[in-house]
């Protein structure tokens, strides 16, 4: 198959992961971004197997597994008690029944590696300051417009968030829903934290209209924490926002005082508060040769941590397809369709997930007691999936 030039629009994770899928099979690829440098947005991100296989396709197997932490087990608390509700081998387990490992990473240090990566490969250029104004179609060329250039190729994917450009310029603006719940996300160094703050693994606590997630990132040198509210006060869609470390423990009085003790060493110069939005599921993805990936086509809440992995799944998937050799809009048709089931549920599961997570009495009885079951289930569709052979 002739080589393909594709435009990717967003250098995030799922866009540098689809240049390198697409440069390791002999694609030409430029990555347009439209910050003047990179950004290093979130703390804590956590790389399932159902993604881990993808990242280790394109080499970055090693690397990975320096710069990680494999959690143990995933174990699930009562929000006053800390008594255990329910607990999943992670580990070894994992990686034994699923074929790759379970990671926690700072997201800075996975971005750092691929656009290292990405830096060495001669098939790649990345361009920083590029902010797409539209696209135009002439022909088997599709061409990307900004401000004082234009750039053409035979694919482009737009892999630029939630707040796509190029999904605005397919389909229109589409307003967003906010969700009624905030999140806060903070990181605390790990050294001089009680021991169960700092045990492998990642830990949920589960209240009554709120919860708290908490894991070590940075090979164990610090605790992420994302912690998520019903609130009805603040709407602002921004992963920016700083916050203070005071507002954090008020909406956290009276939680278990191992968690009052974590929130009391964040880092106060690393609190951010952000609501969370939902966006309608989207009938198609793309039209003739541009389409989307990731954020900027299904948008996940963060209740089953895989909004990165769907991103990396997509980005194998697609360049999976643009090189079965069909025409590029049958490609890009055939991505659609493989892949639209897949987040759709997992968007479906995510939302509902907030719901479970959040119960009160008396459902909540009843959710701590049908959890073991519902975890064995939900871990064996998210990481059986394989997107490096989904056909």
């Amino acid at each position: 198959m002739k080589p393909l030039n594709v435009l990717i629009v967003g250098a995030g994770i799922g866009g540098l992961t689809h240049a390198l899928c697409m440069s390791r099979a002999g694609h030409r690829v430029t990555i347009l971004e439209a910050n003047p440098s990179v950004e290093f947005l979130g703390a804590g991100v956590q790389i399932s197997p159902n993604a881990t296989k993808v990242l280790q396709s394109i080499g970055l197997g090693q690397e990975l597994a320096r710069m990680a932490t494999v959690p143990e087990y995933a174990t699930f608390r009562h929000w006053r008690t800390g008594a255990r509700i329910h607990q999943s081998r992670l580990g070894s387990a994992i990686n034994k029944r699923f074929g790759a490992p379970y990671y926690h990473l700072l997201r800075s240090d996975l971005m750092r590696l691929l656009i290292d990566v990405v830096a060495q490969d001669a098939r790649i250029d990345l361009i920083y300051g590029v902010k797409a104004l539209g696209f135009e179609l002439k022909g088997d060329v599709v061409s990307v417009r900004s401000s004082d250039a234009r750039f053409d190729g035979q694919v482009l994917v737009g892999a630029d968030g939630i707040h796509s450009s190029i999904r605005q310029g397919l389909f229109g603006e589409q307003m967003p829903r906010f969700t009624g719940q905030v999140a806060w996300r903070f990181l605390a160094p790990a050294a001089g934290l009680d021991p169960s703050m700092v045990a492998p693994g990642v830990t949920a606590w589960w209240g009554p209209g709120q919860h708290f997630v908490h894991y070590l990132v940075g090979q164990g040198q610090w605790v992420n924490c994302v912690c998520v509210l019903e609130s009805t006060q603040w709407a602002q869609e921004s992963w920016v926002q700083r916050g203070e470390v005071a507002a954090v423990a008020e909406d956290f009085k009276g939680w278990h005082p191992s968690l009052a003790s974590l929130i009391k060493a964040a880092d106060a110069t690393e609190v951010y508060k952000w609501a969370l939005f939902d966006r309608p599921e989207m009938p198609s993805w793309g039209a003739g040769p541009v389409t989307l990936l990731g954020d900027a086509c299904h948008a996940t809440l963060p209740f089953m941590a895989q909004g990165a992995a769907m991103a990396i799944e997509d980005a194998a998937v697609l360049s999976r397809c643009l090189g079965e050799g069909l025409k590029v809009q049958a490609s890009l048709k055939q991505y659609e369709a493989l892949r639209k089931p897949r987040t759709t549920y997992v968007q479906r599961a995510s939302q509902r997930n907030g719901r479970v997570f959040h119960a009160r009495p008396p459902f909540s009885w009843l959710r701590d007691r049908v959890a073991p079951w519902a975890g064995r289930q939900t871990m064996a569709r998210l990481y059986d999936y394989d997107a490096l052979d989904a056909f």
